[in-house]
């Protein structure tokens, strides 16, 4: 059991977003997308992921256009983007209990500004936000740079008493690297996959609405369980 420890939570849906936006561009060139290559772009920056992509797609498109293909299409969709499933209730449980909360995402500050903007509410519920292009945040995931920083900035609190929730593997490794404890939520389709046995996630659920405060020393829900 961890006492009390500091939450790092994948909060929003954006992953839908990413898909719907990667088949768009790649359906015209004749290419497949399947969940084998998603597995491994998730959680990784930007650049990562489309270079990974067309090395693993071979689709016949420069890293620019893809780039700026994909960032006009993920701009029409965010405004679409809405918190998971036990998300807000948990993040505003956390945040009324005194618990330190945190957000680290590969996305660069202003597109992370994009997605979040019909969710600022929600946000300001974070002690503090770090992004893929902070300068102290060298490495993206799988590198375990976000999730030092995210603790640095949390006051720098012992690595083993906090909590990461992650729906990528690339955050598993990363949070695993940065000695935290790791409550993965994968996707179902990740989960028909078949998740590898030695992930090193202290649990893993599938959805946010399942978790249970109380089975790593948080302070328990005292409301009536409510939808997202």
């Amino acid at each position: 059991m961890l006492r009390s420890p500091p939450v790092l939570p994948a909060v929003k849906d954006t992953e839908r977003i990413y898909t719907e936006v990667t088949e768009e561009i790649l359906t015209p060139l004749g290419c497949t997308f399947g969940w084998d290559t998603k597995i491994k772009l998730m959680g990784r920056t930007t650049h990562d992921s489309i270079r990974t992509l067309l090395e693993e797609t071979s689709a016949p498109i420069s890293h620019d256009d893809y780039y700026q293909k994909s960032r006009e299409l993920q701009l029409a969709k965010f405004h679409t983007c809405r918190p998971l499933p036990g998300v807000e209730r948990l993040i505003r449980h956390l945040k009324n209990s005194g618990v330190p909360i945190a957000v680290g995402t590969s996305s660069t500050e202003t597109f992370f500004k994009l997605k979040t903007q019909e969710n600022q509410d929600l946000f300001t519920q974070f002690d503090t936000i770090t992004c893929g292009d902070d300068p102290n945040v060298k490495l993206g995931k799988p590198h375990p740079d976000i999730f030092v920083e995210a603790q640095r900035r949390l006051g720098n609190p012992p690595a083993s008493q906090c909590l990461v929730f992650e729906d990528a593997l690339n955050g598993v490794k990363a949070a695993l690297r940065a000695g935290m404890h790791v409550v993965w939520i994968p996707d179902v389709n990740v989960v028909q996959l078949g998740l590898p046995e030695d992930h090193g996630a202290i649990e893993v659920i599938t959805s946010m609405a399942d978790f249970n405060p109380e089975k790593y020393g948080l302070p328990p829900f005292n409301d009536v369980a409510v939808s997202g």
